[in-house]
Protein backbone atom coordinates (compact mmCIF):
# COMPACT_ATOMS: atom_id res chain seq x y z
CA UNK A 1 0.00 0.00 0.00
CA UNK A 2 1.00 3.43 -0.66
CA UNK A 3 2.86 5.12 2.26
CA UNK A 4 1.80 9.29 3.19
CA UNK A 5 3.60 11.61 4.56
CA UNK A 6 2.28 14.51 6.55
CA UNK A 7 5.04 17.23 8.19
CA UNK A 8 4.99 19.68 10.50
CA UNK A 9 7.41 23.16 10.82
CA UNK A 10 7.73 25.82 12.72
CA UNK A 11 8.37 28.26 9.94
CA UNK A 12 9.62 31.81 10.45
CA UNK A 13 10.61 34.97 8.20
CA UNK A 14 13.51 33.67 6.41
CA UNK A 15 12.36 31.76 2.80
CA UNK A 16 15.76 29.74 2.23
CA UNK A 17 15.98 28.75 6.03
CA UNK A 18 11.75 27.38 5.95
CA UNK A 19 13.15 25.76 2.36
CA UNK A 20 15.77 24.10 3.32
CA UNK A 21 13.44 22.67 6.57
CA UNK A 22 10.96 21.49 4.02
CA UNK A 23 13.69 19.64 2.45
CA UNK A 24 14.75 17.77 5.25
CA UNK A 25 11.55 16.46 5.08
CA UNK A 26 11.38 15.33 2.22
CA UNK A 27 14.53 13.62 2.57
CA UNK A 28 13.06 12.09 5.75
CA UNK A 29 9.33 11.37 3.76
CA UNK A 30 11.49 9.29 0.89
CA UNK A 31 13.85 7.31 3.51
CA UNK A 32 10.69 6.70 4.99
CA UNK A 33 9.12 5.22 1.74
CA UNK A 34 6.33 8.10 1.42
CA UNK A 35 4.73 8.40 -1.86
CA UNK A 36 3.00 11.68 -1.43
CA UNK A 37 4.17 14.25 1.60
CA UNK A 38 1.86 17.47 2.47
CA UNK A 39 3.41 20.47 4.06
CA UNK A 40 1.74 23.00 6.23
CA UNK A 41 0.62 26.60 5.49
CA UNK A 42 2.80 29.42 4.94
CA UNK A 43 5.92 26.64 5.07
CA UNK A 44 7.80 29.01 2.98
CA UNK A 45 7.36 32.16 5.04
CA UNK A 46 4.67 32.58 7.99
CA UNK A 47 5.66 36.42 9.06
CA UNK A 48 3.30 39.11 9.47
CA UNK A 49 3.28 41.79 6.46
CA UNK A 50 5.89 39.25 4.12
CA UNK A 51 2.68 37.57 2.06
CA UNK A 52 3.96 40.43 -0.97
CA UNK A 53 7.42 39.73 -0.30
CA UNK A 54 7.08 36.23 -0.93
CA UNK A 55 4.76 36.00 -3.78
CA UNK A 56 7.31 37.77 -5.51
CA UNK A 57 9.67 34.42 -5.13
CA UNK A 58 6.56 32.34 -6.13
CA UNK A 59 8.00 31.22 -9.95
CA UNK A 60 10.99 30.38 -7.93
CA UNK A 61 9.97 28.53 -5.18
CA UNK A 62 7.61 26.29 -7.62
CA UNK A 63 10.76 25.54 -10.12
CA UNK A 64 12.88 24.44 -6.47
CA UNK A 65 10.06 22.48 -5.09
CA UNK A 66 9.72 20.73 -8.49
CA UNK A 67 13.41 19.61 -8.56
CA UNK A 68 12.95 18.84 -4.91
CA UNK A 69 10.02 16.61 -5.78
CA UNK A 70 11.63 14.92 -8.70
CA UNK A 71 14.52 14.43 -6.63
CA UNK A 72 12.99 12.80 -3.87
CA UNK A 73 10.28 10.57 -6.25
CA UNK A 74 7.60 12.00 -4.25
CA UNK A 75 4.21 13.48 -5.05
CA UNK A 76 4.31 16.59 -2.91
CA UNK A 77 1.28 19.18 -1.36
CA UNK A 78 3.03 22.24 -1.39
CA UNK A 79 1.49 23.74 1.58
CA UNK A 80 0.62 27.32 0.75
CA UNK A 81 2.68 29.64 -0.83
CA UNK A 82 1.56 33.99 -1.45
CA UNK A 83 0.83 33.85 -5.64
CA UNK A 84 0.24 37.06 -7.20
CA UNK A 85 -1.62 36.03 -9.82
CA UNK A 86 -4.67 33.56 -11.00
CA UNK A 87 -4.53 30.20 -12.19
CA UNK A 88 -5.09 32.22 -15.73
CA UNK A 89 -1.99 34.34 -15.42
CA UNK A 90 -4.07 37.73 -14.73
CA UNK A 91 -2.41 39.81 -11.50
CA UNK A 92 -4.45 39.42 -8.31
CA UNK A 93 -5.53 43.28 -8.31
CA UNK A 94 -5.73 45.75 -5.28
CA UNK A 95 -2.48 44.64 -3.71
CA UNK A 96 -3.66 41.34 -2.90
CA UNK A 97 -2.02 37.72 -3.91
CA UNK A 98 -3.59 33.99 -3.86
CA UNK A 99 -3.15 31.74 -1.00
CA UNK A 100 -2.20 28.54 -3.07
CA UNK A 101 -1.43 24.98 -2.84
CA UNK A 102 0.08 22.82 -5.57
CA UNK A 103 0.52 19.39 -6.26
CA UNK A 104 3.46 18.72 -7.83
CA UNK A 105 4.33 15.41 -9.30
CA UNK A 106 7.55 13.06 -8.80
CA UNK A 107 8.29 14.21 -12.63
CA UNK A 108 8.59 17.64 -11.36
CA UNK A 109 5.82 19.19 -12.83
CA UNK A 110 2.78 20.77 -11.10
CA UNK A 111 -0.55 18.89 -11.63
CA UNK A 112 -2.49 20.94 -9.82
CA UNK A 113 -3.28 24.23 -8.34
CA UNK A 114 -5.46 24.99 -5.68
CA UNK A 115 -6.10 28.82 -4.51
CA UNK A 116 -7.65 28.69 -0.89
CA UNK A 117 -11.41 29.81 -1.30
CA UNK A 118 -12.07 30.27 2.55
CA UNK A 119 -10.33 33.38 4.60
CA UNK A 120 -9.93 33.43 7.66
CA UNK A 121 -11.34 36.58 9.22
CA UNK A 122 -12.13 36.17 12.43
CA UNK A 123 -11.31 37.43 16.04
CA UNK A 124 -10.04 35.44 18.64
CA UNK A 125 -9.34 35.72 22.30
CA UNK A 126 -5.45 35.21 21.99
CA UNK A 127 -1.69 37.36 21.61
CA UNK A 128 -2.83 38.23 17.72
CA UNK A 129 -6.57 39.28 18.31
CA UNK A 130 -7.99 39.87 15.39
CA UNK A 131 -7.48 37.94 11.80
CA UNK A 132 -8.03 39.59 8.27
CA UNK A 133 -7.18 37.32 5.46
CA UNK A 134 -9.04 39.36 3.28
CA UNK A 135 -6.93 42.22 3.66
CA UNK A 136 -4.02 40.61 2.05
CA UNK A 137 -5.62 37.67 0.22
CA UNK A 138 -8.05 36.89 -2.64
CA UNK A 139 -10.08 34.26 -2.28
CA UNK A 140 -9.79 31.68 -5.00
CA UNK A 141 -13.20 30.47 -6.98
CA UNK A 142 -12.20 27.08 -8.24
CA UNK A 143 -13.10 23.34 -6.62
CA UNK A 144 -9.80 21.02 -7.25
CA UNK A 145 -9.54 17.14 -7.62
CA UNK A 146 -6.39 15.71 -9.39
CA UNK A 147 -5.49 12.21 -10.22
CA UNK A 148 -2.32 10.12 -9.18
CA UNK A 149 -1.33 6.81 -9.66
CA UNK A 150 -2.78 5.81 -5.91
CA UNK A 151 -5.97 7.71 -5.89
CA UNK A 152 -7.87 11.58 -6.53
CA UNK A 153 -6.47 14.38 -4.22
CA UNK A 154 -9.42 17.12 -3.12
CA UNK A 155 -7.69 19.97 -2.18
CA UNK A 156 -8.03 22.52 0.47
CA UNK A 157 -6.12 25.13 3.12
CA UNK A 158 -6.74 25.39 6.69
CA UNK A 159 -9.93 27.30 7.36
CA UNK A 160 -11.78 25.38 4.59
CA UNK A 161 -11.87 22.63 6.81
CA UNK A 162 -14.71 24.83 8.76
CA UNK A 163 -16.72 24.26 5.71
CA UNK A 164 -18.50 20.84 4.82
CA UNK A 165 -19.76 21.50 1.92
CA UNK A 166 -16.52 22.33 0.32
CA UNK A 167 -15.21 18.78 1.51
CA UNK A 168 -18.64 17.38 -0.13
CA UNK A 169 -17.71 19.00 -3.74
CA UNK A 170 -14.91 17.35 -3.07
CA UNK A 171 -15.70 13.72 -2.64
CA UNK A 172 -18.63 14.35 -5.54
CA UNK A 173 -15.58 15.44 -7.68
CA UNK A 174 -14.00 11.72 -7.13
CA UNK A 175 -11.54 12.35 -4.36
CA UNK A 176 -10.41 9.28 -1.76
CA UNK A 177 -8.16 12.04 -0.11
CA UNK A 178 -8.31 15.35 1.42
CA UNK A 179 -5.32 17.70 1.82
CA UNK A 180 -5.76 19.94 4.47
CA UNK A 181 -2.26 22.19 5.03
CA UNK A 182 -2.84 24.55 7.84
CA UNK A 183 -1.75 26.83 10.44
CA UNK A 184 -4.15 26.39 13.09
CA UNK A 185 -3.87 29.25 16.33
CA UNK A 186 -2.95 27.60 19.29
CA UNK A 187 -6.68 28.63 20.46
CA UNK A 188 -8.54 26.96 17.88
CA UNK A 189 -6.45 24.26 17.09
CA UNK A 190 -6.86 23.10 20.47
CA UNK A 191 -10.87 23.35 20.19
CA UNK A 192 -11.41 22.35 16.78
CA UNK A 193 -8.17 20.70 14.81
CA UNK A 194 -8.93 16.86 15.31
CA UNK A 195 -12.86 16.92 15.61
CA UNK A 196 -12.60 19.03 12.28
CA UNK A 197 -9.99 16.42 10.52
CA UNK A 198 -12.29 13.62 11.38
CA UNK A 199 -15.48 15.34 10.68
CA UNK A 200 -14.19 15.91 7.28
CA UNK A 201 -13.10 12.34 6.79
CA UNK A 202 -16.40 10.85 8.27
CA UNK A 203 -18.49 13.46 6.30
CA UNK A 204 -16.76 12.23 2.96
CA UNK A 205 -14.92 9.01 3.65
CA UNK A 206 -11.85 10.15 2.36
CA UNK A 207 -8.56 10.09 4.23
CA UNK A 208 -7.77 13.50 5.47
CA UNK A 209 -3.95 14.94 5.83
CA UNK A 210 -3.87 17.54 7.90
CA UNK A 211 -0.32 19.58 8.54
CA UNK A 212 0.10 21.96 10.73
CA UNK A 213 2.63 25.20 11.77
CA UNK A 214 3.14 24.18 15.69
CA UNK A 215 5.51 27.21 17.59
CA UNK A 216 5.69 31.05 17.70
CA UNK A 217 5.45 32.81 14.74
CA UNK A 218 5.89 36.81 16.05
CA UNK A 219 2.53 37.16 17.95
CA UNK A 220 1.21 33.80 17.03
CA UNK A 221 0.79 30.80 18.10
CA UNK A 222 0.20 27.66 16.02
CA UNK A 223 -1.26 24.12 17.58
CA UNK A 224 0.17 21.76 15.20
CA UNK A 225 -0.78 18.14 16.19
CA UNK A 226 -0.09 17.61 12.45
CA UNK A 227 -2.04 14.19 11.98
CA UNK A 228 -3.80 11.84 9.29
CA UNK A 229 -7.39 10.60 9.63
CA UNK A 230 -8.60 7.56 7.24
CA UNK A 231 -12.05 7.35 5.58
CA UNK A 232 -13.90 6.20 9.09
CA UNK A 233 -12.35 9.20 10.70
CA UNK A 234 -10.30 7.79 12.82
CA UNK A 235 -6.90 9.46 13.73
CA UNK A 236 -4.55 6.88 12.71
CA UNK A 237 -0.93 8.80 13.05
CA UNK A 238 -0.32 12.08 14.84
CA UNK A 239 2.37 14.20 15.84
CA UNK A 240 2.20 15.03 19.90
CA UNK A 241 5.54 16.54 19.56
CA UNK A 242 6.75 20.14 19.19
CA UNK A 243 8.85 21.54 16.37
CA UNK A 244 9.25 20.36 13.19
CA UNK A 245 8.96 16.25 11.73
CA UNK A 246 6.69 14.08 9.56
CA UNK A 247 3.94 11.23 10.37
CA UNK A 248 3.64 8.47 8.20
CA UNK A 249 0.52 6.18 7.68
CA UNK A 250 -0.34 3.64 4.72
CA UNK A 251 -3.51 4.57 2.33
CA UNK A 252 -6.01 1.85 2.07
CA UNK A 253 -8.16 2.73 -1.07
CA UNK A 254 -10.07 -0.88 -0.65
CA UNK A 255 -10.60 0.33 2.78
CA UNK A 256 -12.17 2.85 1.64
CA UNK A 257 -14.06 1.54 -1.17
CA UNK A 258 -15.47 -1.30 1.70
CA UNK A 259 -16.92 1.54 3.61
CA UNK A 260 -18.56 3.35 0.64
CA UNK A 261 -20.24 0.33 -0.57
CA UNK A 262 -21.61 -0.60 2.99
CA UNK A 263 -22.46 2.78 4.09
CA UNK A 264 -23.53 4.73 0.34
CA UNK A 265 -23.83 8.09 1.88
CA UNK A 266 -23.81 10.06 -1.19
CA UNK A 267 -26.92 8.05 -2.31
CA UNK A 268 -28.42 8.40 0.73
CA UNK A 269 -28.52 12.21 0.54
CA UNK A 270 -31.79 14.16 0.36
CA UNK A 271 -30.38 17.39 0.51
CA UNK A 272 -32.66 18.83 -2.64
CA UNK A 273 -35.43 18.81 0.31
CA UNK A 274 -33.33 21.98 2.18
CA UNK A 275 -33.86 24.35 -0.13
CA UNK A 276 -31.89 27.19 1.87
CA UNK A 277 -28.92 25.02 2.22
Amino acid sequence: MPVFAVAQMNSQDSIDQNLANATLLMQQAATQQASLLVLPENFACFAPGQQATTAERFDELQQQLQQLAATHGLWLVAGSIPCPYRPNGQPVSHGRVRSTSLLISPDGTTAARYDKIHLFDVQVGDNTGSYQESATFEPGEAVVVASTPFGRIGMMVCYDLRFPELALALRKQGADVLTAPSAFTEMTGRLHWQLLLRARAADTQCYVLGAGQQGTHGSRQTWGHSAISNAAGEIIAERTEAGAGIITAEFDLAAIQQRRESMPLLQHRRLGLLKDF
